[in-house]
């Protein structure tokens, strides 16, 4: 076997093994070079030489290029610790593994638009219920899996046997020999928690009555893109203490960003929850202040974030709810008292003139379109991660 064809193998299988997974292209580089150096004499038919000679001599051939550019898929950092790993909650994750997220999903933001979202998940299907309605969740997984490769499938609890009364137990079985991962837009977080139980395969959660973790996971990105670094910024949210604000209080404290929730009384954020984000604050040195007062939240805030005041399946709950949060619109008079920067956050879909005023959500300040696109970007990051 020739120097060029022992020197192409031992990248394939360098990028096969990501043995390389944590070094930069330039690191790579800088490394084979001294060894090169060093074993240029002595050691030419060593591995070293070998790869030096792909990385020095065979990019200007076509397997050349294609080794390149294999080994700037190498460079994309994706969250090893989670392979295999439900998402049922951001409090199953560590703070590491929550910011490794975050910038995995800008990283892939960047290549996406730059042509050169590797196909991580060739072949793999992912498995999409849905409870209930959607649009930011079925079409960003779907897309996300199309981009890397898979392919999602979309199913309505409806349409399966789960919705005539087959058994959590059976369906996590079943499913679990077709697919390759299942994501889950459900009513109950206690079915999730079951599915995932018995599922023998990864378990995502789009959104439950309790959580909404891939949703946070596109809050913190479009964060950080436009404000750099997120320990010590100080994100308010006001309106009801749903699913979104559970996750937002875990995910600000896994980043060590301070959060004020404010929510009407008898709105409040589950104590439970609550606690347990406590403890994940006060390890990175942030806060959580839970109040009535929507001013109090606001107040000196980097970011302001909404919700709707009544979401699916609320309905029946509207006219009282639309009394109760009375006082608690994000409008013009309530923003002046947080940062004059700040920017304004909004899960989608949004209810105008309701839980915040047309001048705040279509305002200078408002990056609802860039956080609804970041959807696509979290969930790859997920994706990857748990599938790849």
């Amino acid at each position: 076997m020739c120097m060029k064809d022992s020197a192409n193998n031992l990248l394939n299988m360098i990028v096969k093994n990501r043995i390389m997974h944590k070094y930069s292209k330039r690191r790579i580089f800088d490394i084979f070079y001294c060894r090169f150096l060093i074993f240029e004499n002595k050691h030419k038919n060593s591995v070293d030489f070998i790869f030096m000679h792909v990385i020095l001599i065979s990019t200007a051939t076509e397997q050349g290029a294609k080794a390149m550019k294999l080994l700037e898929e190498v460079q994309l950092k994706l969250v090893s610790s989670l392979k295999g790993k439900d998402l049922l909650t951001l409090l199953d994750y560590t703070s590491e593994e929550v910011q490794q997220l975050v910038e995995l999903a800008t990283q892939l933001k960047i290549i996406t638009k730059e042509g050169k979202c590797p196909r991580l998940l060739e072949g793999k299907t992912l498995g999409m219920i849905f409870e209930k309605h959607s649009t930011r969740t079925r079409i960003s997984f779907e897309v996300g899996m199309n981009q890397l490769g898979g392919k999602g499938m979309f199913m309505h609890a409806r349409d399966l046997q789960i919705g005539r009364g087959e058994s959590i137990y059976d369906t996590a079985h079943v499913l679990s020999g077709y697919l390759d991962g299942i994501m889950i837009r459900a009513n109950s977080h206690a079915m999730v928690k079951e599915l995932a139980e018995h599922a023998t395969i990864p378990v995502i959660n789009g959104l439950t009555d309790i959580y909404h973790p891939c949703q946070v996971l596109a809050d913190l990105e479009t964060i950080a893109e436009n404000k750099g670094e997120l320990k010590g910024l100080k994100i308010a949210y006001v309106g009801d203490g749903n699913n979104v604000a559970h996750s937002l209080v875990v995910a600000s404290a896994h980043v060590g960003m301070n959060v004020a929730v404010a929510t009407p009384v008898g709105y409040e954020c589950d104590t439970e929850v609550i606690a347990k984000a406590q403890a994940i604050a006060a390890a990175n040195g942030s806060t959580i202040t839970i109040t009535n007062d929507p001013v109090e939240a606001v107040l000196n805030a980097d970011v302001v974030y909404a919700d709707v005041w009544t979401s699916m399946g609320q309905e029946e709950e509207a006219a009282k709810r639309l009394q109760d949060f009375a006082g608690y619109q994000i409008n013009d008079e309530l923003v002046s008292y947080s940062k004059p920067n700040y920017m304004f956050l909004h899960c989608l879909p949004a209810h105008r003139e309701e839980e915040v005023a047309t001048s705040v959500i279509d305002g200078p300040n408002s990056y609802i379109f860039e956080q609804a696109e970041n959807r696509l970007h979290a969930q790859k990051a997920v994706l990857a991660s748990i599938l790849a």
